[in-house]
C-alpha cells in the first residue's frame, strides 16, 4: 500500500486500479422467455388446456343430487363445503352424449361472472408450461363439438394443447339454458 502522505487523488486511482484487477465479471445476460401456464385435462380423446386462473379447483367425483326439470348434462347439485355447486357433464352438453363417470374423471370447479359450476372432464393430465412462441391459432385435429370453445393452441414436444375457454363455455347463451323445454 501506499504512504500516507500520497495525494489523496493518487490513491484514488490506485484503489481503482485494484478494485479492477480484482473484480468479478458481471453475470452473462440471460433471455427471459415468458410463459403461459394451464391446466390439462381429456374431454374424451381429446386434450385440451385451459388458463389456470380460469379453474378455481379440482374436486373428485362428489355426490350429486339430481335437479328435476334441468337439461340432461345438468348432473345435480354437489354440496362442496357448505356451497350448492351446479355440476354439468362437458361431454353431454357439447356432442349430446354423457360421459362415463370413472376413476380418473373429475369436476373443475368454474367461477365466472358471478357464476360457479363444476365441469365434470374423463381426466385431469396435471399443470402444463408453454412458452408463448409455442401458441399458435392452428387447432390441429380437434371434436367439432368443441370448436367454438377453442382459442388457439400450444405446441410442444410434438404434441397439440388446444386452449379451452372457460370463459367462452358460460358465455355461450346455450350454456345458461340449464331448464329442460
Amino acid at each position: 500500500m501506499s504512504a500516507p502522505s500520497q495525494h489523496p487523488l493518487l490513491l484514488l486511482r490506485e484503489i481503482e486500479q485494484r478494485s479492477k484487477t480484482h473484480a468479478f465479471e458481471l453475470p452473462q445476460q440471460l433471455d427471459v422467455r415468458t410463459t403461459w401456464d394451464g391446466l390439462g385435462f381429456r374431454l374424451g380423446n381429446m386434450q385440451v388446456v385451459a388458463a389456470v386462473d380460469e379453474v378455481k379447483e379440482i374436486l373428485p367425483l362428489p355426490r350429486i343430487t339430481a335437479v328435476f326439470g334441468a337439461q340432461r348434462w345438468v348432473k345435480g347439485v354437489a354440496n362442496i363445503r357448505g356451497t350448492l355447486l351446479p355440476v354439468m357433464d362437458l361431454q353431454d352438453f357439447a356432442r349430446g352424449a354423457a360421459a362415463l363417470p370413472g376413476r380418473r374423471s373429475r369436476i373443475l370447479v368454474v367461477r365466472y361472472k358471478g357464476i360457479s359450476a363444476g365441469l365434470m372432464v374423463d381426466e385431469v393430465l396435471g399443470l402444463k408450461h408453454f412458452y408463448e412462441e409455442e401458441f399458435g391459432a392452428e387447432l390441429g385435429e380437434v371434436d367439432p363439438a368443441y370448436a367454438r370453445y377453442l382459442r388457439g393452441a400450444y405446441r410442444q414436444e410434438g404434441e397439440t394443447w388446444p386452449v379451452f375457454s372457460m370463459a367462452a363455455l358460460v358465455d355461450s347463451p346455450e350454456f345458461m339454458q340449464v331448464a329442460a323445454a
